[in-house]
């Protein structure tokens, strides 16, 4: 990656592939709410808010956005790839629930840098806005970027990425650094729940934690991150020499 692509401050749009799914019908809000590790009571139509679908071990299943489109109807999208994995996950424990859970063939228009809050759209991670819908077009007089730059985002604002910092059924929700934003500690049981809730109530640190890191030039996903020579982590994300690494707890800052 060319060091200077790895800009994060213009404001830029560019496509951002997401897998997008629709939950629709009665028992549409009830059965995501004994689903998903977010307290979805809050959420009005029109909001959204971010969430996991766990594993009943507590590891992720999948990282996912739940935006609230009507009373009784949710669109749910994901990273590129992991579309397939939440339909089936939502339809796993789907017994006798009067809701349907459908594939929607959507795009979305990530908007990041300065300013990018203050466009229409959905919230995003790094203060970002995502344009999701069946037919979106770029928002009006900012510039087209790129991949790099839509990364070079992502690393700044250490978001994981499904299949990359976030491997399904061996990922625990701690060490993504997105707990405080995906779930809530607060709600009723959902699968999973029991893991998140002991490491919370015992103050217990995940073994590593996503951080984002400076790395020499040259750096590659799954190279060993150094400090004074030592390995203590492993590099997941590269640009330029910024870089998303999973760092061991005993040598992150005190």
């Amino acid at each position: 990656m060319q060091t200077g692509r790895c800009n994060t401050d213009h404001m830029f749009w560019t496509e951002y592939s997401r897998d997008v799914v629709q939950v629709t019908g009665p028992d549409a809000f009830t059965y995501l709410q004994s689903q998903l590790s977010q307290e979805l009571r809050p959420l009005q139509v029109g909001q959204s808010v971010w969430s996991f679908v766990l594993q009943p071990t507590g590891k992720v299943d999948v990282l996912l956005r739940v935006w609230r489109t009507a009373d009784d109807t949710f669109v749910l999208d994901t990273d590129d790839g992991f579309g397939d994995a939440l339909v089936a996950r939502l339809n796993r424990f789907k017994i006798r629930v009067k809701a349907e859970v459908s594939v929607l063939e959507w795009q979305c228009l990530a908007v990041r840098g300065d300013g990018a809050a203050g466009i229409d759209g959905l919230a995003s991670w790094g203060g970002g806005v995502d344009l999701l819908g069946a037919a979106v077009g770029p928002p009006q007089g900012v510039p087209h970027g790129d991949a790099e730059q839509l990364l070079a985002a992502r690393v700044a604002a250490a978001w994981p990425q499904m299949g990359v910092e976030i491997e399904p059924g061996h990922t625990i929700p701690a060490e993504t650094g997105v707990v405080a934003v995906a779930v809530s500690f607060t709600k009723g049981c959902y699968p999973g729940q029991e893991l998140v809730e002991r490491m919370d109530s015992r103050g217990a640190a995940a073994p590593r934690l996503l951080q984002a890191v400076t790395v020499a030039a040259g750096a590659v996903p799954g190279d060993q991150y150094l400090v004074d020579g030592e390995a203590v982590g492993v590099i997941t994300s590269v640009c330029g020499e910024r870089a998303l690494a999973y760092v061991k707890r005993s040598a992150l800052p005190s």
